[in-house]
C-alpha cells in the first residue's frame, strides 16, 4: 500500500495539479476540442486515445462503469502490467488499482456505484451544463487521483500538461 501518511513533496503536488489540470481542460471542451472522459486521460498520460473511445458514456451505453475509473485502471495496467500475456498481474498494479477503487469511490461519494448512468441520474439532461461540470470534475480528480497513488506507491509518472494559454 502506498504512504498516505508522508506529505507530498512540491514536485509530487505540482505533478498532481498538472494532471488534474490537463484532463480539465482536455475535458471540458474551451482550450482544446471537448475529448471523451477517457480520451482526456490517455491524453494525459501519453497514451494512445483509440482504445479509450470506447470508455465514452459508460461504454456507449451509459450501462457500464464510469469511463474516468476504467481509465485510471487501463493506464495504471499500460504502465505497471507485465509485459508478457501469460504473466499474472504484478503486484504493484494489484496495489494501485485497490488504491484507486478504494479512494475514487470515497471522493465521488459514489460508494459502490460506478455505473455512468447512476452517477448520472440526478441530471435532467445528460448534454445539460450541469452534467458537463459533474463530469468535467470526474476527470480531473480521477486524473490527480491517479498521480497520487501512483506517486505514494513509488511510481514516478510522466503527465503530459496542457496549459490554458495552449
Amino acid at each position: 500500500m502506498g504512504d498516505w501518511t508522508r506529505p507530498l513533496t512540491d514536485r509530487e503536488q505540482a505533478r498532481i495539479e498538472a494532471a488534474r489540470r490537463g484532463a480539465r481542460l482536455r475535458y471540458e471542451g474551451v482550450v482544446v476540442p471537448h475529448r471523451s472522459c477517457g480520451i482526456a486521460l490517455a491524453e494525459t498520460f501519453g497514451r494512445s486515445t483509440a482504445p479509450y473511445q470506447s470508455l465514452r458514456r459508460g461504454g456507449l451505453t451509459g450501462h457500464g462503469e464510469c469511463g474516468t475509473l476504467v481509465a485510471t485502471r487501463l493506464i495504471a495496467g499500460e504502465l505497471l502490467g507485465d509485459p508478457d500475456p501469460g504473466g499474472p498481474a504484478t503486484p504493484i498494479l494489484r496495489t494501485v488499482a485497490r488504491e484507486l477503487q478504494e479512494r475514487w469511490g470515497a471522493w465521488t461519494g459514489a460508494g459502490s456505484t460506478v455505473v455512468c448512468n447512476a452517477l448520472v441520474v440526478r441530471f435532467d439532461d445528460f448534454r445539460g451544463p450541469e452534467r458537463a461540470r459533474f463530469c468535467t470534475a470526474l476527470a480531473a480528480e480521477s486524473a490527480a487521483l491517479l498521480t497520487e497513488v501512483l506517486l505514494r506507491n513509488g511510481v514516478d509518472v510522466e503527465v503530459v500538461a496542457l496549459d490554458a494559454g495552449t
